[in-house]
């Protein structure tokens, strides 16, 4: 069994007199679970694809003209050489004291409109992208790949190989699959998969199906992002799909969205619609189940995050590379109100240890 052990600078080390005063902040063994990499092959895959030609317009019609013309001409050019370069990748990580990325593919290559025989190869070469790049710092790097969600058979057997030939520690989906919600019963068999592999299904999504309202100022992405993650954990809650898969290690990005903030309104919906009452637990009792990440930027929205669902289920992330991602993460959890040190040390790097399963270096043999 592999054990990770700080490979930043100082990890763990003492406070020392910063000579103003004050006092450097301790620093954890430092995880961040919510990362990404681009694989250039895979656009090559896709390039004179209809759906990938078309996807200009789209953005100009689902972001709005001024965001999709931002993305395009300064977001996207400043995060490709973070996406698809080693060296600066790691340099940023130290530069954040991140001891270890767990590397997910970018959203935008999904492609879940891809015929079977083109999603095949996307997510072969994805995987093994991902794969390839964790090997060359198995120290530093650890992967997520990506399945054909729209094709739930071969979902299944994308995500046995990833995690059982590749090594990956489970993979990243969107929120939903074309009109399909993550519950619908014709992905039983990739949850059927996930359930007996026990491996990470980090829930992330990209763009939004409100985006006719959400159109200006970047609102599909502020709003529609969190609105798409609060409705894909509420259909796994409130379908049963929990109940029927217990040994799930769901990651939800951007802290769940705005369900853990709002969950009194779904425990209400429990106790009093008969139509929400198909579930064995109250959907308080669910999110404990569930992990989240910390993008969510404000101290006191993380508070909240923290009481409602357990320190426990709480893990670092910074969104790496793109511009809504927050990236001093030992700051953040040093502003949380209450929260002490050993919360901070479980948030930056011990619950990551044990949702991916990895022996705490405390625990091995010197």
């Amino acid at each position: 069994m592999l054990v990770y052990r700080c490979a930043a600078r100082g990890c763990c080390a003492p406070a020392k007199d910063n000579g103003a005063g004050g006092a450097d902040r301790r620093r954890f063994f430092t995880v961040d679970m919510h990362c990404h990499a681009l694989s250039p092959e895979v656009e090559r895959l896709v390039a004179d694809a209809p759906q990938r030609r078309a996807e200009p317009q789209m953005m100009v019609r689902t972001l709005g003209e001024a965001s999709a013309r931002h993305n395009a001409v300064q977001m996207l050019p400043a995060a490709l050489p973070k996406l698809t370069q080693l060296d600066l990748r790691l340099s940023d990580m130290n530069a954040m004291g991140v001891d270890v990325q767990v590397v997910s593919p970018s959203p935008n290559q999904y492609y879940y409109w891809a015929d079977e025989a083109l999603a095949r190869e996307i997510v072969r070469v994805q995987n093994e992208h991902i794969a390839a790049l964790c090997a060359q710092h198995p120290d530093r790097l650890l992967g997520l790949g990506t399945v054909a969600l729209q094709h739930p058979a071969l979902a299944a057997e994308q995500l046995h190989d990833a995690v059982e030939r590749l090594g990956l520690k489970g993979v990243e989906i969107s929120t939903s699959v074309g009109e399909r919600e993550l519950a619908d019963p014709s992905l039983e068999a990739f949850w059927a998969a996930a359930d007996r592999l026990q491996c990470v299904v980090f829930i992330h999504p990209l763009g939004t199906s409100a985006f006719e309202r959400l159109n200006a100022y970047y609102l599909t992405n502020v709003i529609g992002q969190p609105l798409e993650t609060t409705i894909a954990l509420s259909h796994l809650i409130f379908s049963g799909l929990l109940d029927r898969h217990p040994k799930l290690r769901l990651l939800a990005a951007h802290g769940g969205g705005y369900l853990p903030a709002y969950l009194g309104r779904s425990e209400h919906a429990h106790r009093v619609r008969p139509e929400a009452q198909g579930i064995e637990r109250s959907p308080r009792d669910y999110l404990k189940r569930i992990w989240f990440d910390t993008v969510v930027y404000d101290p006191q929205a993380l508070r909240h995050l923290i009481d409602t669902v357990g320190v426990q289920q709480v893990v670092g992330g910074t969104d790496y590379p793109f511009d809504m991602g927050s990236y001093d993460l030992a700051q953040l959890l040093s502003r949380v109100p209450g929260l002490d040190e050993p919360g901070q040390r479980a948030i930056l790097g011990g619950n990551a240890r044990h949702l991916l399963r990895l022996q705490d270096p405390a625990a091995a043999p010197s």
